[in-house]
């Protein structure tokens, strides 16, 4: 019997058409996206990194806040902390305040009318006008141009100013029914009064003065008016 082989199977193409441009294809995209990768990876590598000065806005974070019926509601002026410390990095400091040096305003000065008028013994006027210490604040001496009985040394003022001045001197003393020549030097005792204007002055119009070691006192109904220039009562 004769065994018949079979003649081997050919399998029909298309003219013109291989099977290996397909696996040079393949290959070809497998290495473009190899390379892709690499390039992408490298310029991932290389990218510098982002500069401080284009930092990212803070994030405001929303905080809920509580009304008066218990609900909340959230609140987007409060700030998150990353915020809070990013503007702090990134924001100026603040300039110190600088005091002020600004001297204090100077004390007006005192007004030249406000101490009080001192007044005056008298003036120099009528039967005294050639006398000597009227016109003059505290006078160290009186006389009213007669004789020694008229003169009065050595006189300090315990009090000035006031309604009525006082102050001591020496003077000479008559006696009843002596003469001007036995006179002695006593002790007296000078009060100036009747505080007033006069010829717009501020003055003592009256002065007097007495002899207490010989028992006398003050009289105001006694005196020389030194403002007019005469003895009261006239003698």
């Amino acid at each position: 019997m004769n065994d018949a082989v079979a003649p081997p199977a050919i399998t029909a193409r298309r003219p013109g058409h291989t099977a290996r441009p397909r696996v040079l294809v393949c290959a070809g995209a497998i290495i473009a996206a190899i390379g892709a990768t690499a390039v992408t990876g490298c310029s991932a590598a290389s990218a510098p990194p982002a500069s401080p000065k284009f930092a990212a806005a803070p994030t405001v974070t929303a905080t809920p806040v509580s009304d008066a019926a218990g609900s909340t509601a959230p609140n987007s002026r409060a700030p998150s902390s990353a915020a809070t410390s990013a503007a702090a990095a990134t924001g100026p400091a603040s300039a110190p305040a600088t005091p002020s040096t600004a001297p204090a305003p100077a004390a007006p000065p005192a007004s030249a009318g406000s101490s009080p008028a001192v007044p005056v013994l008298g003036r120099l006027a009528g039967l005294f006008a050639q006398g000597a210490g009227f016109g003059q604040v505290k006078p160290a001496k009186i006389f009213n141009g007669g004789d020694p009985t008229g003169l009065v040394t050595k006189l300090a003022w315990s009090s000035w100013g006031g309604a009525k001045a006082t102050g001591s001197g020496m003077s000479d003393y008559v006696g009843p029914g002596q003469s001007v020549a036995t006179g002695t030097q006593q002790p007296v005792t000078v009060v100036a009064f009747d505080l007033g204007i006069c010829h717009g002055t501020l003055m003592y119009r009256a002065v007097e003065w007495y002899f207490p070691g010989q028992s006398q006192v003050f009289s105001p109904s006694q005196y020389e008016n030194i403002c007019a220039g005469h003895y009261v009562p006239n003698p």
